[in-house]
């Protein structure tokens, strides 16, 4: 058995080994990652394990869905916008039962070519083409699944495919926000 690496996307180890552990909990991560931190987002799957007894694309996908509410909006909660975010996650899980079988690995490792791995994510509740492309990177980079072409749909700028290590991601942060800062201040000009 292949040991799995920690993706250093939260600053807490547990969080991070969990991350490079189990696809489903790297998956959820990404549906969280918007309007809270990298942090928030990709730490939350292990918290939702917990709170759970396990992460399970079935269960969750099956699960009422006003229960799956109350975990996520349970203190501290998993999102700043729980219901929704709940919402996201059970639809992801109903998708990845019914497309993949309830296996969230088999997005990327039955993925034909590059472009069929960009389909399948896109094709994923919660999953616009920034994230697919970012999704890209990290699989390729940090899994180390890598189809033919994968290449083309990476990103072109520092995402979180290149954060390998905390040093990284806090480097990454920083020039997201001087992106942001320099988009800002293109609007205002």
């Amino acid at each position: 058995m292949v040991k799995s690496k920690p993706i250093h996307f939260t600053g807490d180890p547990e969080a991070d080994a969990f991350l490079g552990a189990s696809p489903l909990a790297l998956m959820i991560g990404f549906v969280l990652d918007q309007q809270v931190t990298v942090q928030k987002a990709f730490s939350s799957p292990l918290e939702l394990s917990k709170r759970l007894g396990g992460l399970d694309a079935r269960e969750i996908a099956a699960i009422d869905p006003e229960k799956l509410q109350e975990v996520f909006r349970a203190k501290p909660a998993l999102h700043r916008f729980p219901a929704n975010m709940a919402r996201r996650t059970q639809e992801l899980c109903v998708v990845i039962v019914s497309d993949y079988d309830g296996d969230a690995a088999a997005v990327w490792t039955g993925a034909r070519d590059g472009a069929d791995l960009e389909r399948r994510l896109l094709a994923l509740p919660g999953i616009g083409e920034m994230k697919a492309r970012t999704m890209v990177g990290v699989i390729a980079k940090r899994l180390g699944v890598r189809p033919a072409g994968w290449e083309a749909f990476a990103p072109t700028w520092h995402s979180l495919g290149d954060v390998d290590s905390p040093e990284a991601l806090a480097e990454y942060q920083v020039a997201k926000r001087a992106h942001k800062a320099a988009l800002r201040a293109q609007q205002t000009a």
